[in-house]
């Protein structure tokens, strides 16, 4: 039986980023692993999204300091005595950090959401989920939001 001591859980407040963190909730309470929640902010433009880069909205260091209260804020009361976590905020290329984070904690299993973008969207936009499934050296759990709809090619 595999035993899990490290869980990295990608998270950009999106709805299925938030649904993942539930299932890494669970294993680490199973396996009793701790979590490290991880928030990237984006430092390239990305037209079809965002005109400014995130980056350039960071006059300080308060922002990342909001963002890891924001962070420990999505475990919940009951649950924050009976787990670890620790959060992690980096700049960069979402899919890049979450991969080279996973690799420098040694996790043993990256739970992630993913947006389930199909068609032109995924083309222009591409998905984190996707490329991290494909470089991770870890295993993949990919949660896809119950709510999200899905049509067939």
């Amino acid at each position: 039986m595999i035993k899990l001591k490290k869980i990295l859980c990608p998270i950009d407040f999106s709805i299925c980023s938030k649904y993942a963190l539930n299932y890494a909730i669970d294993l680490s309470l199973k396996d009793d692993a701790k979590i490290y929640l991880i928030y990237v902010v984006e430092t390239h433009l990305d037209e079809m999204r965002d005109i400014l880069k995130q980056s350039d909205l960071l006059p300080n260091n308060q922002y990342e300091e909001d963002i890891h209260a924001q962070l420990n804020d999505l475990i919940p009361e009951n649950t924050k005595k009976n787990i670890q976590v620790e959060t992690i905020v980096v700049k960069g290329i979402p899919y890049v950090e979450i991969i080279k984070a996973a690799k420098d904690l040694l996790a043993d299993l990256i739970v992630m959401g993913t947006h389930g973008r199909t068609g032109l969207e995924h083309i222009l936009i591409g998905s984190v989920a996707e490329r991290v499934i494909q470089k991770a050296q870890c295993p993949v759990l990919s949660i896809r939001h119950p709510k999200q709809i899905f049509s067939l090619p």
